[in-house]
């Protein structure tokens, strides 16, 4: 239907003026001109018949123009807020159309899979003579797994697996490497699970943009990862138990990216037990221009604090050089996933808490253990000379909790906020037990997968932590 775009002339003939305010003192007459820029606007042509009957405009504005002078601004407004409507849906009408339309390039659309490994054409499902004879791999301990090696330019478009064992130490314990354009490190080397959304070697069932698993036994990643020379995809078992994996990774090759075109990248962090007043790097600084697309963390809380809300701490993006202070900073942990007030278990488009950990004391704001993330796509960040993103450790608590974890741990300190000189006596907190406060806490387990986009194949990201540090103190019980 949209074929063209055209001026439509029945929106801005005199005629349609001649009945609006267009002049003399009332309701800024001389301002009004914005409605002429506005209904002059090249709109695309539905067709020559829905053109024609644009006309029902016309007896629509003289009308308005007789109306009190408080209804033609707010009428006004309604129009402004339908034409602008008109225009989203078109230009997304426009982009759907691609789903049905052939690409300018030859494009290629290739499965790695088990039952293809190098996704050869006319060559899948060829095992057992065809009868389902490949449909997963081992992966024995220490081994490598090259799931796919593609030698020229293209896009990933998804990637999908199941694993035989999917347990906290083969979620940690296996890694996941990207190597894109024959670099020699790696953009992507992370843990299996952490990458995939699924948080602190546990498995749940949620959906975002960019990851999903319907009933918590599977991964899907549907993140664009897009190539100019070569893509290599690897999966390194660090642990010392065998393991299988079902995998299908979909991509189409021949795909001509310009210069514009960014490769992307993901590293993840832990910190076993974090200080007072030391906020958790997420990402650390790395140089180059391109675009922090959002991170998925996860905490086990210190024990002796687990009955106080532990989400106080504001996120801080440093962009271009910022030192001391960042561009951008939120208002508490819950407030960056767009929750509020404590963080209950919810799994939406760009934000969620989609893991709450069945131990704690009591509601979401005492749970043991929480699995969250934020994808910023509808709000891009983008960064020309260098990115860090950190997030504070801190939490609200009354006094009397405070108490509560001197009494755990007589060797804890509470430090106040502020300059960071200052702690709480136990004489202080037992004069006004009621009283709520922002507090630094210390002896949490914070970690981060971060993931971007960024003009360069490789990043300065150092290599990832040893398997030992990756899984101690993970829970063993599997929530599903």
């Amino acid at each position: 239907m949209f074929i063209k775009s055209i001026k439509t002339p029945l929106l801005i003939t005199p005629s349609v003026f001649d009945h609006l305010p267009l002049s003399g003192e009332e309701l800024g007459a001389r301002k009004s001109g914005w409605l002429i820029s506005i209904l002059s606007i090249k709109l695309p042509a539905l067709t020559r018949r829905g053109a024609q009957r644009a006309g029902w405009l016309i007896p629509l504005l003289r009308g308005v123009a007789r109306m009190p002078r408080v209804c033609r601004v707010c009428a006004g407004v309604c129009c402004i807020l339908s034409i602008t409507s008109f225009l989203t849906l078109t230009a997304t009408a426009q982009n759907n159309n691609m789903i049905y339309q052939m690409p300018t390039e030859k494009l290629q659309t290739r499965w790695y899979t088990a039952e293809n490994k190098n996704a050869e054409k006319g060559a899948a499902g060829k095992a057992d003579f065809g009868r389902k004879g490949s449909p997963n791999v081992p992966i024995k301990p220490g081994e490598t797994v090259v799931l796919a090696d593609i030698k020229t330019s293209g896009t990933i478009n998804r990637m999908w697996f199941v694993l035989w064992k999917p347990y906290a130490k083969a979620l940690r314990g296996l890694k996941l490497e990207i190597y894109w354009d024959n670099a020699k490190t790696p953009a992507v080397q992370v843990p299996f699970g952490d990458f995939m959304c699924q948080s602190l070697g546990t498995m749940t069932a949620f959906e975002n943009c960019f990851f999903s698993s319907p009933e918590g036994r599977s991964f899907n990643c549907y993140i664009k990862m897009p190539f100019k020379k070569a893509a290599k995809i690897l999966l390194v078992n660090e642990t010392d138990e065998l393991n299988y994996v079902f995998y299908d990774i979909a991509c189409t090759t021949g795909d001509k990216h310009d210069e514009n075109m960014l490769y992307f990248h993901s590293s993840w962090r832990r910190n076993p037990k974090t200080k007072m007043r030391e906020d958790f790097t997420i990402l650390p600084k790395i140089n180059g221009k391109g675009k922090f697309l959002g991170c998925h963390l996860g905490i086990i809380q210190n024990p002796n604090m687990n009955h106080f809300w532990w989400g106080e701490g504001e996120i801080k993006i440093y962009l271009d050089g910022d030192t001391n202070y960042p561009t951008l900073c939120g208002t508490g942990t819950e407030d960056y996933i767009g929750a509020g007030y404590g963080q209950g278990k919810f799994s939406h488009l760009y934000q969620g808490n989609q893991y709450l950990s069945e131990e704690g004391e009591g509601g979401i704001f005492f749970k043991d253990r929480h699995g969250f993330y934020r994808f910023h796509v509808p709000d891009p960040i983008y960064f020309y000379k260098n990115i860090r993103v950190e997030i504070q450790t801190m939490g609200g608590a009354k006094y009397s909790d405070m108490l509560k974890s001197m009494d755990n741990d007589p060797n804890l300190k509470f430090m106040k906020t502020g300059k960071g000189n200052e702690f709480y006596s136990r004489e202080e907190l037992e004069k006004s037990p009621q009283t709520e406060t922002t507090v630094e806490r210390e002896g949490d387990d914070f970690c981060a997968t971060a993931y971007w986009y960024m003009d360069s194949p490789t990043n300065s990201i150092p290599p990832l932590a040893p398997l030992k540090e990756r899984i101690v103190n993970l829970p063993k019980k599997q929530v599903k």
